[in-house]
């Protein structure tokens, strides 16, 4: 469904250039182990020509029409809709996520951004306010030139449309620099796109270090739970959280039906649809999660379920899969790993989430719609999930930067008062 290109060079000024140091590096899958492809190496030669590109094509992309940048981003979400699937599987190839996440979640999101902010750029209006009969302030929104996004290795191409579509709204042109460890699925999408926009407008230099993974924030577990929403918040504990906090009274019944919820994850070939759990994007990840497992051990916290290298057999045997784990008693947030700890009270609750590092939001579970609302006020993030999972929709975009990645970050105003007497 995919074919890579033996090796990819840098993306620039709409045309693939080779690196200037001729260095390469490979690529290897989390799925077996093996490489699959190799990427250039960058050095800051190749990043200055990049910008420079960029910054010629702005000129251009920076007067097209709104209107017509609006139709662009929509043709961009329709061209991933139309490759959704050969997308999602150059996802899961380069990260090593389940399909089921990147068909049902990373892909269409990534569509779902250009289509939001395709709407958002035709309803940004302009300013104009009258200070006296003969006296006018003119409001304008310019595009701040070339934008510079490093990306993560684990939402790569979400990740770049969290950049990408508010970026070329506004009318900047964009350099991406994808992880080392992930930068294949970028450059299958632009194999889908680069046509709808004039050469320059996106530039890819291969070959940096990741940004921090956003991971997984905490999810906090109030013990009124029951019925259905705690069933749906099992699922919650399962799939979108790190650090879970569990409030006692129900602290062991709900810990007991949570791991057995994590027992019942399919670890195997990403490209399967009915495995829950792939694959770490490294042998390096793999290592330094084994490895803090058991050092967690050591420090007296309980083991509930996993913890070791996943051995699944066949070509999987090269890939870097862990057993789905759940460590009771330590409260250092560890993606994949979920780790328990548990508290008192509301205000306990909040004390230990904003104490804990966070960069991807925090969850509340709750059937005390009250409590779930002061506590997104009460808590230091800027999302906060009452009763779900770690959903990103375009109408909450955000940026690694500073969780926001509406308009306004990819614009400066400017203000010219015009005196007509």
């Amino acid at each position: 469904m995919v074919r890579y290109a033996d090796r990819y060079d840098h993306f620039v000024g709409g045309e693939y250039v080779p690196p200037s140091s001729g260095r390469y590096s490979a690529n290897p899958t989390p799925v077996t182990g093996r490489v699959f492809t190799e990427t250039a190496e960058s050095t800051p030669d190749d990043l200055r020509r990049a910008v420079a590109d960029g910054r010629g094509a702005a000129a251009g992309w920076s007067k097209t029409a709104l209107a017509e940048r609006a139709v662009i981003l929509s043709e961009i979400a329709d061209r991933i809709e139309d490759n959704l699937e050969a997308l999602a599987v150059a996802e899961s190839w380069d990260t090593g996520k389940p399909i089921r996440q990147t068909l049902g979640a990373d892909v269409p999101l990534a569509a779902d951004h250009f289509r939001y902010f395709a709407g958002a750029i035709r309803a940004a209006e302009g300013v104009r306010s009258g200070i006296d009969g003969d006296a006018v302030v003119h409001g304008f929104r310019e595009p701040i030139g070339v934008v510079q996004r490093s990306l993560g290795w684990d939402y790569p191409l979400l990740g770049a449309a969290w950049c990408l579509a508010p970026a070329l709204a506004a009318g900047n042109t964009v350099v991406l620099k994808p992880a080392v460890q992930t930068p294949a699925s970028i450059h299958v999408l632009l194999s889908v796109v680069n046509d709808l926009v004039p050469p320059g407008v996106i530039n890819v230099v291969n070959g940096f270090p990741a940004t921090p993974p956003l991971g997984l924030g905490p999810s906090v577990f109030f013990a009124d739970l029951d019925g259905p929403l705690r069933d749906r918040a099992f699922d919650g504990f399962v799939t979108g959280t790190s650090l879970a906090l569990v409030q006692h009274g129900g602290y062991e019944q709900f810990v007991e039906a949570a791991v057995e919820r994590v027992q019942r994850h399919v670890a195997g070939h990403p490209l399967d649809t009915s495995t829950t759990v792939g694959a770490l994007v490294s042998a390096d990840e793999l290592s330094m999660a084994v490895a803090d497992v058991e050092t967690a051990a050591r420090s007296g916290a309980r083991v509930r379920v996993g913890g070791a290298r996943a051995s699944l057999g066949g070509d999987l045997d090269g890939g870097f899969f862990l057993e789905p784990t759940v460590i009771d008693g330590h409260n250092h947030v560890l993606a994949p790993v979920i780790s328990v700890a548990g508290f008192n009270d509301f205000d306990d609750a909040i004390k230990l989430v904003n104490e804990a590092e966070t960069t991807a939001g925090v969850s509340v579970w709750t059937r005390d719609t009250g409590v779930g609302y002061r506590a997104g006020r009460a808590i230091n993030a800027a999302r906060i999930w009452v009763n779900s999972d770690h959903s990103h929709p375009a109408e909450a975009a955000f940026s690694r930067e500073d969780r926001n990645a509406l308009l306004t970050e990819y614009w400066r105003d400017k203000r010219i008062t015009v005196s007509y007497s």
